[in-house]
């Protein structure tokens, strides 16, 4: 029931058709033409050239964003652990609000 069925591929069984038999043509000769000229290849993408300011750049770029990323998720590491300890604070006060009043009943 929960084996998957594999189709089987019959052998073809109906009309077969004979191959079209291809004849060779005769190859005339026609006026000569001349080759076109040749083409200078022209660069398939433009090349960067990396001076020592551009690196210093991109160095100095790639660092600023490493550092605002790692800003931003310890900021948010740290809103979360706030929260965090502000929920248990909240849940112990009540449970202690609702201990005490039980236990004056």
């Amino acid at each position: 029931m929960l084996r998957p069925k594999i189709p089987t591929n019959p052998t073809p069984a109906g009309h077969h058709t004979p191959p079209v038999v291809v004849e060779p043509t005769a190859v005339v000769p026609s006026a000569q033409v001349p080759p076109p000229a040749p083409v200078a290849p022209a660069p398939s993408r433009l090349t960067a050239q990396l001076t020592p300011g551009t690196a210093l750049a991109l160095v100095g770029g790639g660092t600023a964003v490493v550092l605002v990323v790692g800003a931003v998720l310890v900021s948010m590491l740290l809103a979360v652990a706030i929260t965090g300890a502000s929920v248990a604070v909240c849940v112990l006060v009540i449970r202690f609000l609702v201990y005490a009043d039980a236990k004056r009943r």
